[in-house]
């Protein structure tokens, strides 16, 4: 029999109830794969596109918005300082704009009382600000509005007044934002406004740099001793865009890093730009999720291509988007990713790494790809099947006493499959038909750990791993 938890609408998944008055500092966790808090506590990185939210929301408008998204279970909020469409010039909902005559070294206060009501509500709420500190087109008009107002002198300056603005606010550095460096100066920018958000805060924040579509940060910077993490953006060129071989890519690289999909397709993005060729839908995105997350991610980062921009019936929609805000903050895929982090922090995610050695069989094409992830001390093995497809798994090594389950990712829900006689190839069927949205999480555990259904409770770390841990 399906177990359900609360259906999708009629009460929210994560509470609303005030948190702490500052949410503890997050770190790299010792083994470089994850984050923790300052207590050592994983820390499942739940992010949304709200880039316009600075820009273009008043506070009552923001009030809502946060308090839909920690409801909904998210942890991070991406969100652009000098936004990209006419940010400079264009003033937010009272009238300021952020920059007196475009000077980066001239920050406007007024502007930047509504930024720090937005991260001041933001943690009441115990969500983090993934702050960029400027969108792309600022230091590298390839392509957009811009102007280009960075040098390395002024973006150093820049860097040191956010950072010391925020020095104990829960925020995230988020450097780049939807561009690569391309000219030496375009290098000596982001370093040196780097050296600066360093210099502000005391080296209190993460850092990462969010590159343009199909690029990963670890080709620029990961050698740079301010990325503490890796950052790509697989964005919203095609169906079926494998985003698992970039996460993998960087998960693999020395030294080792954490890595996050910070811009994965959008729901109710037309694909590839082109509404001829169809809308990325809550299927897309929440599959995006799970591969990610199954090739050794340390979280990841949802988007609905109608809030990044913070569309309403007054604005002018940018590349089709066609719902208003308000409307697209109720989109399934948004209540799925809150269902993926319940799912995940009821199982020691921390200790998953990717195991396709563990599949035998399955289909590895097409969008249909089976991924498959294993705990380090053996306590669980999650395989997870965009189509519902058949699989077969090497249980060879595993636990002898296993206990399974199939967790329904739509919905939240699960079918317990109970105890398993262990053989060395077990085929496994998922429910009901092979089809596009039919996708199920298998879960096993080892028996004797006694784990709750999958997405009812949160597992806590019990001991922080060693730094030489896989």
């Amino acid at each position: 029999m399906p177990r359900h938890f609360p259906p999708l609408g009629l009460l929210f998944l994560f509470s609303l109830s005030p948190v702490q008055a500052q949410l503890p500092r997050l770190q790299v966790s010792d083994n470089r794969r994850y984050l923790v808090t300052q207590e050592g506590n994983p820390f499942l990185y739940l992010g949304d596109t709200a880039w316009e939210l600075f820009h273009r929301l008043n506070r009552e408008e923001a009030d809502l918005y946060l308090q839909r998204r920690a409801a909904q279970g998210f942890t991070v909020i991406q969100a652009v300082v000098l936004a990209e469409f006419d940010g400079l010039t264009q003033p937010n909902a009272y009238g300021h704009v952020p920059l007196v005559d475009n000077d980066p070294a001239r920050p406007n206060q007024a502007y930047f009382e509504h930024v720090d009501y937005i991260v001041n509500k933001a943690e009441s709420l115990g969500i983090y600000i993934g702050m960029l500190p400027t969108w792309g087109d600022k230091f590298n008009k390839r392509w957009g509005i811009g102007p280009e107002v960075f040098t390395p002198e002024n973006a150093r300056l820049y860097g040191e007044y956010l950072g010391e603005r925020y020095r104990d606010a829960p925020i995230i550095w988020i450097l780049g934002g939807d561009r690569i460096p391309e000219e030496t100066e375009d290098f000596a920018i982001i370093r040196a406004m780097a050296e600066g958000l360093h210099q502000g805060d005391l080296g209190t924040h993460l850092m990462t740099y969010h590159p343009q579509g199909g690029r990963s940060s670890s080709e620029f910077f990961h050698d740079d001793a301010w990325l503490d993490f890796n950052m790509f953006q697989s964005g919203h060129g095609q169906y079926n865009n494998p985003n698992y071989v970039a996460t993998l890519r960087a998960y693999q690289m020395q030294p080792t890093k954490p890595v996050v999909d910070g811009e994965p397709n959008y729901e109710d993005h037309p694909v590839n730009w082109q509404p001829a060729n169809g809308w990325f839908d809550e299927f897309d995105s929440r599959r995006a999720g799970y591969w990610s997350m199954l090739a050794g991610a340390m979280g990841h980062t949802y988007g609905n291509h109608n809030i990044w921009q913070m569309l309403q019936p007054a604005r002018e929609p940018i590349s089709w988007a066609r719902t208003p805000w308000r409307q697209a903050l109720t989109y399934p895929g948004a209540y799925q990713a809150g269902y993926m982090r319940a799912l995940f922090e009821s199982r020691p995610w921390w200790l998953l790494r990717p195991d396709q050695s563990l599949l035998r069989s399955g289909p590895n094409t097409g969008g249909k790809e089976v991924r498959v992830a294993a705990a380090a001390d053996g306590s669980c093995v999650l395989v997870y099947s965009p189509y519902g497809s058949t699989f077969t798994l090497s249980l060879t090594g595993l636990a002898v006493r296993l206990h399974g389950w199939w967790f329904n990712p739509r919905d939240n829900t699960y079918v317990e499959v109970g105890a398993i006689d262990v053989q060395p190839e077990m085929v496994f069927d998922p429910p009901s038909d092979e089809k596009r949205g039919n996708d199920w999480l298998l879960v096993l555990d080892d028996a004797d750990k006694r784990y709750p259904p999958p997405g009812s409770a949160p597992i806590v770390q019990t001991s922080t791993p060693s730094r030489s841990q896989p």
